[in-house]
C-alpha cells in the first residue's frame, strides 16, 4: 500500500534508483486492483499476464541504459477508447465488445517506448458520451470517495484509477471536460492540452475537433512529465501539430509573482454550489498571496457554451459512429431478414440510450433545412467563443474557474434527467470549443468531504503557464491526500 501512494516521479525515480524493481511495482498495481475492483469497477480488461512480461522487458532496458526517462517502468492504465493493439478497446460499448485493434495508438506507442507497462484499460461513458461513467455497457465506476457516488466521466474509470491507487497515472480523452470533470470528482488532477499536442491517432473518434487525450495524475509535476512523453507530431494525424518545446518539467518553478490571473464573473453566478465557489476563491486567494495579480472580468458567450458545444459533438459523433454498422467488426445482430434489418438491428442493439440521443440529435442538426439554422450557427458561436478568449489572454496569463458546478452526485442521479447532465459541462466546455490546454487540481472539500476541483485554462500552446500556475498552488496548499491513504484530514475520515 505505502508504494501505491508514490507519485509516477516518485515511483521512477525509485526504479531507477534500484530502490524498487518495474515487477514489483507492476505486482503492487494488481494487488491493489484486486483489493478495490469489486466495488470501484475502475476497470473493463486487464492485461496482468503481459504486463509482468512487459516489467521484465522495461527493468532489462532501464538496467541496460537504454531508458533513462523519468517515467521508465512506471505503470499505467490506459482509457478504453484508446486502441491498444493485441488488448480489447472497447469504448464502453456492447458495439464493439469483442474489438482486438491491430494497432495502438500514438499516444500508447509513445508511452511504449517510453518505457511505460500497460495495465488495463479503464471503464468509460459509452463512446465518451456521458459525465457519470454509467452509460458504460459494463456497469458504472463508483467514486473512491463515496462508493454511492459517480466518479464523473467519461474518463471516470481512469481518475478512479488514480483515486484508488490502482495505477500510478493513466490516460483520458477529453471532448468537452471528460478529463477535468472526474478528476475534480474523484481528488485528482488531470490535464486537457492543447488541440493537437498530443496525436489523435487510434484514438476512437466522438467529436473530432474536439477530442484529445491527456494526462490523469496525483500532482502537476506527473502530468508535466506524461505530456512530455505524449506530445509528439504524427504524420499520420492531420490535426497534429509539431511543437518546438515541449519540456513542460522546467515550468515548474514554483513562482507566479507577476502571474496575471482572471477570474470570469460568468463562472460564479446561478447554478454554482456555494461550497465549490467558496474553495474556487480561496484557491484564488492562495495565488495571489504568492504575488499574482488576481482580478475578476466578464468573458461573455459562457451562455452560448453548451448549446454550440452539443450541437457541434453530436453531428461529429453522427457522422463518426456511422461506421459501426455490424459488418465489418464489432457486435452484429444474431436474427435478421436482410442487408436493412441487419443494420437497423445491429445498432439498435449495439448503442446505448445516450449514445442514440447523441446520433439522432446530429442526424437532426445536419439534415436538410436544419444544417444552416443549427450546425452552421452553432460552428459561427465556436468562433466567436474562440474570439472571447484570444481577447481574455491579451490580458491575463491564465483564466481561473470552478471545473464543475457541484461536487460528485449519488449513483443514478444525473440520468434521469439528461438535460441537467449536459448543464454540468458549463465551466469546460468552452476550453474544447476554442482547442485550449487546462487542468483540473484538488483545491478543497465540501461539507460534506468531496473533493472540489480548481480549473486554470491558458491560451493555445502555453502548458509551461499552466503548470507553472498549477505547481505554485500546490506547492502552497501541500500534498493532497487520497482516500486509500487511509489518514485523517480536514474532511474527516478517509473511506
Amino acid at each position: 500500500m505505502e508504494l501505491m501512494k508514490l507519485t509516477a516521479l516518485e515511483l521512477g525515480r525509485k526504479i531507477k534508483e534500484k530502490e524498487i524493481s518495474v515487477e514489483e511495482a507492476v505486482s503492487a498495481s494488481f494487488a491493489r486492483i484486486h483489493e478495490c475492483e469489486n466495488t470501484i469497477h475502475a476497470f473493463v480488461s486487464l492485461n496482468e499476464e503481459k504486463a509482468i512480461e512487459d516489467a521484465k522487458a522495461a527493468q532489462s532496458r532501464i538496467d541496460s541504459g537504454e531508458l533513462t526517462g523519468p517515467l521508465a517502468g512506471v505503470p499505467v492504465a490506459v482509457k478504453d477508447n484508446i486502441c491498444t493493439g493485441g488488448m480489447k478497446t472497447t469504448c464502453g460499448s456492447r458495439m464493439l465488445y469483442n474489438f482486438v485493434p491491430p494497432y495502438s495508438a500514438e499516444a500508447v506507442r509513445n508511452l511504449e517506448r517510453a518505457g511505460a507497462v500497460i495495465l488495463g484499460k479503464t471503464n468509460m461513458d459509452e463512446f465518451a458520451m456521458g459525465s457519470t461513467t454509467e452509460t458504460s455497457w459494463f456497469g458504472p465506476t463508483l467514486n473512491p470517495w463515496n462508493e454511492d457516488l459517480v466518479p464523473g466521466g467519461s474518463s471516470g474509470g481512469s481518475c478512479a484509477a488514480v483515486a484508488a491507487g490502482e495505477t500510478f497515472y493513466a490516460l483520458g480523452s477529453d471532448t468537452g471536460g471528460s478529463i477535468r470533470q472526474p478528476s475534480s470528482f474523484c481528488g485528482v488532477t488531470g490535464m486537457k492540452p492543447t488541440y493537437g499536442t498530443v496525436s489523435r491517432y487510434g484514438l476512437i473518434a466522438y467529436g473530432s475537433s474536439l477530442d484529445q487525450i491527456g494526462p490523469v495524475a496525483k500532482d502537476t509535476a506527473d502530468c508535466a512529465a506524461i505530456l512530455e512523453v505524449l506530445a509528439s507530431h504524427d504524420t499520420k494525424d492531420s490535426t497534429s501539430v509539431p511543437r518546438k518545446d515541449c519540456n513542460f518539467l522546467q515550468a515548474l518553478t514554483g513562482e507566479v509573482r507577476g502571474m496575471r490571473i482572471g477570474i470570469p464573473s460568468d463562472y460564479l453566478g446561478e447554478g454554482l454550489d456555494e461550497s465549490v465557489k467558496k474553495a474556487v476563491l480561496a484557491g484564488a486567494q492562495v495565488l495571489k498571496a504568492q504575488g499574482a495579480e488576481v482580478e475578476f472580468f466578464s468573458l461573455g458567450m459562457v451562455e452560448y457554451a453548451i448549446p454550440a458545444y452539443y450541437v457541434i459533438a453530436s453531428a461529429e459523433a453522427s457522422s463518426n459512429l456511422s461506421r459501426f454498422d455490424g459488418v465489418k467488426y464489432g457486435y452484429r445482430t444474431k436474427e435478421y431478414g436482410d442487408l436493412h434489418e441487419m443494420y437497423k438491428k445491429s445498432r439498435s442493439e449495439g448503442f446505448g440510450p445516450e449514445v442514440k440521443r447523441r446520433i439522432m440529435l446530429g442526424s437532426f442538426v445536419l439534415s436538410s433545412g436544419y444544417y444552416d439554422a443549427y450546425y452552421l450557427k452553432a460552428l459561427r458561436t465556436k468562433a466567436l467563443i474562440k474570439q472571447a478568449f484570444d481577447r481574455a489572454f491579451e490580458k491575463y496569463d491564465i483564466i481561473l474557474g470552478p471545473a464543475a458546478p457541484s461536487t460528485a452526485p449519488a449513483v443514478g442521479e444525473s440520468l434521469s434527467d439528461p438535460l441537467k447532465m449536459y448543464l454540468g459541462d458549463i465551466y469546460t466546455v468552452s476550453v474544447n470549443l476554442a482547442g485550449l490546454p487546462a487542468v483540473s487540481v484538488p483545491c478543497g472539500f465540501d461539507e460534506k468531504g468531496l473533493p472540489i476541483g480548481l480549473q486554470m485554462i491558458a491560451g493555445c500552446f502555453e502548458e509551461k503557464k499552466l503548470f507553472r500556475a498549477s505547481y505554485a498552488y500546490e506547492q502552497a496548499r501541500g500534498r493532497w491526500e487520497l482516500p486509500f491513504y487511509g489518514r485523517k484530514s480536514d474532511r474527516g475520515e478517509n473511506r
